[in-house]
């Protein structure tokens, strides 16, 4: 037979067919073997009739007449699946299935149940997650779920990028041509030394910018790698457990529920209400329904909408869409924060004015030089008109033409972006130790202006470790060792409640283990109650029972239904369990303990709101369970779709759900109200309930004014816009809130000029997280959904962790201040001395590469210093710095002003006098001028330490790093100053001299401490003088 013809033919048996034909004939009795050799007969004559009109020749002629068939003998092997590691399947045929959706080639395949089988999978316990040759051999055959990821940026680019500053590159210009010049004249061994200082010192300022960024960049890498790393719930060995996303392998069966990211590809093994949003692959943004016959296919990426289910994953990492997407984009590192961009005008507006001083002293210096006003080291003229060489000239113009390009490198603040970047990337880094992983670099300098902090109750405030302490049969509190008095009938229809109506599980090995019970904490909390309480086993249950629809959970329904049929009797049942007033409002009738059905008038109806209000009031969130039996015609609509019934239920039962406050969220509550920051609560549960919790957690005072202060959501809802923004303040506590009533609440919020930040951690939380400033998503109960909306994910789902990200906040924004005061010191004091000297004596004291020096110590190690400084406490003395605040306060004025007019008083008098009154050389008087302003700056750095508190070595010994810095700072100015002479230009100075240069320094001190006494206005000098300018226009 030809190939041709046996592939057709393999291809017309299907591979279901090629499994029957490779059983062994050995492993079936006689009668099954007497069917199968009928069975391989009757299906091979038939494939090989289909295959007749191919092999016949074709003829158009009319006239042809048929001659007699000839035929042949065929061999038929045996038709076997290419086995892969092991597996009847291969990547390709899966990979095309899903991505195709060709449901029609899943059903001739046999549906999931047979891929699953395929994959050697069991469909109810999952793969055996225990045998690491099966997982080994899983990841050879399918690959593993990640993907390539593109190249990470060298330290060549950042090395680059840093080049390409324009005064950077004017520098080196003037640097190349100094050392031809300088080498031309005075020969290699002396003329490199002006031109190579000037290069060494640009290549060493290059260097250190290019190692901050880089390091920034791998800081991100890194937190990449964390926020990536999902825990994806998976069913191995008949157990739900946590894994890593990226140990998912081909064969998994994968837990979804709503607010779920699809971790892979795959198909769907049961569910129910299940939709995704698929807008992350699609771009359209109605959710599909997903169910198993008609639509079971499931893409990486997408999003859970609604309802819940089971898959099996049959691709991962690069053989999914979303894999070889990711691999193609890289995470953007250049993100501008607010405080980023207003720096960047800052440091514009403070490089314009240097720019203007650079270009008088250019313009200064060279009349003075080319009018004979300037002298050289021997006191003769350096300019004779045509006397004087060309060279000389070129390397005088050269001299100034550098010295005023320094200038504007020293007035330029380039440390102050680098300052932010550092801070924030420090701040990022010990964030994520105290449990706050930063999603978003803006929300961390955002969070320190927040007023308002927007809370959820339950995982937040509370411990997320729900109890069932209460419970309630009609009208009587049952206690647990009571629960045998019970009805059979009320009691299984209560286990049936609890076991069909949930999305957890009960997993139990054998008899002598321990129960495992999996779920949300609510549903943990039943189920526990349930097994344990009223000794329900859950597996009898599930199989009593056949589920036809499932109305899921959500936060807006807050209620879910199950539609079930009793496989006993047939006889059709509906089961609701939710918030217990809502679940009240649906109910006609309840059951009594001992199985009687009694009606429910508004009067019974009142007693158990009462009921329900009590428990609330005892800080208990109350779940409530009702049942009623369907006739069989009223279970479909018109349509013929499953319908549950929502009216005339017969109650079941009211548990209540104990979850304690968190220990420390009262301390931290009160440390925000301190700091000047609203706490509100805003929660699903009833009002009572959200009363008594706000009361213990510190929201709520225990003789506030309740009136306006605790509210309901639907209230909040009907006010009219004006009525919303009139209360919005006042409002403490929103229960029964929807997330669409905590985004009205962000929003009136903002429109009154507050920062607000918001936590959450459902799918429909994402509107509020994203209005919202600051969007705090939870680490642990937080959707994929809510998480990816939100700036800041709290690792520990805890509000005392809420409150550091605001002390973390806070301290960014203030570790700037710092170093915008500590930067503009030198700045100022440089540009003065300078000017001044160069207007005056022709030539500047402090030569090139002693300003990029100064330069490097003032912006790298200076950022790194001021910018690594951690919260304290007194950070949560101040109110919150508003949106519009400005960057410079009338208290770092106070601070600038003082020791930068004694700076630059001290280093003038060396100019001008210090020759004089010391008896020193010209060098030593320059030297002694370079050390002074070195050691200035070197002591004013402790005195930026604390912007306003007198005692600026308060917690110094904490900080090991700014110890450090100044230690290295010192020890290169001693070696810049006694060893590298040449390079810097310096003469050695002696033991009286060095004594003399740190006795100016310290004076910086005593200043620092005496000018804080001095009181400021609170309002900022600047608008003043805006308002005279109103006033005079």
């Amino acid at each position: 037979m030809s190939s041709s013809t046996f592939s057709a033919l393999h291809e017309k048996l299907g591979s279901n067919v090629g499994l029957i034909l490779d059983v062994p004939s050995s492993s079936l009795g006689i009668s099954k073997r007497k069917w199968h050799s009928a069975f391989i007969s009757i299906y091979c004559s038939r494939a090989f009739l289909s295959l007749q009109p191919s092999t016949l020749p074709k003829h158009t002629n009319s006239t042809f007449i048929s001659r007699t068939l000839s035929y042949s003998i065929v061999r038929v092997e045996p038709v076997t699946v290419p086995i892969i590691n092991g597996f009847k399947a291969d990547q390709q045929s899966l990979t095309e299935l899903v991505k195709e959706k060709n449901l029609n080639e899943l059903l001739e395949l046999g549906g999931v149940a047979e891929v699953a089988s395929a994959l050697k999978t069991d469909a109810e316990h999952g793969i055996n997650g225990d045998d690491a040759e099966d997982i080994a051999r899983r990841h050879e055959a399918f690959g593993s779920n990640t993907y390539k990821k593109p190249p990470t940026q060298g330290f060549l680019h950042f090395v680059w990028e840093a080049f390409k500053d324009l005064t950077i590159l004017i520098l080196l210009g003037c640097a190349a041509l100094s050392l031809g010049f300088g080498i031309k004249e005075h020969g290699l061994k002396e003329g490199w030394i002006d031109g190579g200082s000037i290069c060494l010192a640009v290549i060493l300022v290059i260097s250190v910018s290019a190692i901050s960024n880089y390091r920034q960049s791998r800081q991100f890498d890194k937190l990449s790698k964390v926020s990536n790393n999902l825990q994806i719930e998976a069913v191995r060995n008949g157990r739900r457990q946590l894994i890593s996303i990226f140990e998912i392998v081909v064969g998994d069966v994968i837990c979804l529920k709503i607010g779920d990211q699809v971790p892979a590809d795959g198909l769907l093994l049961d569910g129910h209400s299940l939709s995704v949003d698929e807008s992350s692959m699609t771009g359209e943004s109605d959710h599909v329904e997903i169910c198993v016959a008609v639509n079971p296919f499931l893409f990486s990426g997408t999003k859970i909408a609604d309802g819940y289910g089971r898959m099996l994953v049959t691709s991962v990492g690069m053989n999914t869409n979303w894999g070889a997407m990711m691999s193609q984009i890289s995470q953007d590192t250049s993100e501008k924060t607010p405080l980023q961009a207003r720096l960047d005008k800052l440091t514009s507006s403070i490089g314009k004015v240097g720019l203007a001083v650079a270009f008088f002293v250019l313009v200064v210096m060279l009349v003075r030089y080319f009018t004979g006003n300037t002298e050289d080291e021997n006191g003769n003229k350096e300019y004779n008109g045509s006397k004087t060489k060309s060279d000389d000239i070129i390397n005088a113009v050269i001299g100034i033409i550098a010295a005023a390009v320094t200038i504007v490198v020293v007035a330029i603040p380039e440390g102050l972006p680098l300052a932010v970047t550092l801070t924030l990337a420090y701040s990022m880094k010990r964030m994520m130790v105290d449990n706050a992983m930063v999603r978003k670099l803006s929300a961390c300098e955002t969070m320190g202006s927040a007023t308002t902090i927007c809370t959820d109750k339950t995982g937040t405030l509370t411990m997320n470790q729900m109890k069932v302490t209460k419970f309630w049969l009609g009208k009587e509190s049952v206690e647990e060792e009571a629960y045998s008095s019970i009805s059979p009938h009320v009691l299984n229809l209560i286990q049936e409640g609890v076991a069909l109506n949930t999305t957890g599980s009960v997993y139990r090995p054998n008899l002598d283990s321990e129960i495992e019970i999996s779920g949300s904490p609510t549903e943990k909390a039943i189920l526990s109650w349930a097994v344990h309480g009223s000794k329900m086993d859950m597996e009898i249950v599930v199989k009593s029972c056949s589920i036809l629809h499932v109305e899921a959970f959500n936060s807006k329904k807050k209620q879910s239904g199950v539609l079930v049929e009793r496989n006993t009797d047939s006889s059709i049942h509906v089961h609701w369990k939710g918030a217990a007033e809502m679940i009240l409002a649906m109910c006609k009738s309840y059951y009594t303990a001992s199985g009687i059905v009694k009606n429910m008038d508004e009067n019974e109806k009142r007693k158990f709101e009462q009921i329900i209000q009590s428990m609330a009031a005892s800080s208990l969130r109350c779940i409530a369970f009702a049942h009623k039996q369907v006739p069989a015609e009223e279970h479909l609509n018109k349509d013929q779709k499953f319908v549950l019934m929502e009216d005339g239920l017969t109650l079941l039962g009211v548990v209540g759900l104990k979850d304690p406050c968190r220990p420390g969220v009262k301390k931290a509550v009160e440390e925000c109200q301190y700091a000047g920051v609203n706490v509100k609560m805003i929660t699903g549960d009833n009002v009572f309930t959200a009363k008594a919790i706000a009361t213990e957690c510190g929201i709520l005072r225990p003789a506030q004014d309740m009136l306006g202060a605790v509210i309901e959501g639907v209230e909040f809802r009907n006010y009219t816009p004006e009525e919303r923004l009139e209360k919005v303040e006042k409002i403490c506590v929103m229960a029964r809130s929807s997330p669409f009533d905590k985004l009205l609440m962000v929003q009136c919020l903002k429109q009154k000029g507050h920062v607000v930040a918001v936590t959450g951690d459902g799918t429909n939380d994402a509107p509020a997280l994203k209005e919202a400033d600051i969007g705090l998503s939870m680490g642990i109960q937080g959707t994929e959904v809510a998480k990816e909306s939100s700036d800041i994910v709290i690792m520990d789902d805890n509000f005392a962790s809420v409150a550091t990200v605001l002390m973390w906040g806070r301290c960014v924004y203030n570790n700037i201040q710092k170093f915008i005061q500590f930067q503009l010191t030198v700045n100022v004091a440089a540009l003065l001395i300078n000017f001044v000297a160069a207007v005056s004596a022709g030539q500047v004291p402090l030569t090139a590469v002693q300003l990029l020096w100064v330069n490097l110590i003032m912006d790298t190690l200076g950022a790194l210093a001021l910018a690594t400084e951690k919260p304290t406490k007194e950070l949560m003395e101040k109110p919150p710095v508003g949106r519009t605040a400005p960057l410079i306060t009338n208290i770092m004025w106070r601070n600038i002003l003082p020791q930068a007019l004694y700076q630059i008083t001290v280093l003038l008098i060396l100019q001008f006098k210090g020759k004089a009154i010391f008896g020193v050389s010209d060098k030593v008087k320059d030297t002694l001028i370079f050390n002074t302003f070195v050691l200035c700056q070197i002591f004013n750095e402790f005195n930026a330490r604390k912007l306003e508190k007198k005692n600026v070595f308060k917690g110094i010994h904490t900080n090991k790093l700014f110890m450090g810095i100044i230690a290295v700072t010192v020890v290169l100015q001693i070696l810049m100053v006694e060893v590298l002479k040449k390079f810097a230009d310096t003469e050695r100075l002696n033991w009286g001299q060095w004594g003399l240069c740190i006795g100016i320094a310290v004076i910086s001190w005593p200043i620092g401490w005496l000018v804080k006494c001095i009181p400021v206005p609170a309002k900022p000098i600047f608008s003043y003088l805006k308002k005279k300018n109103k006033h005079s226009v």
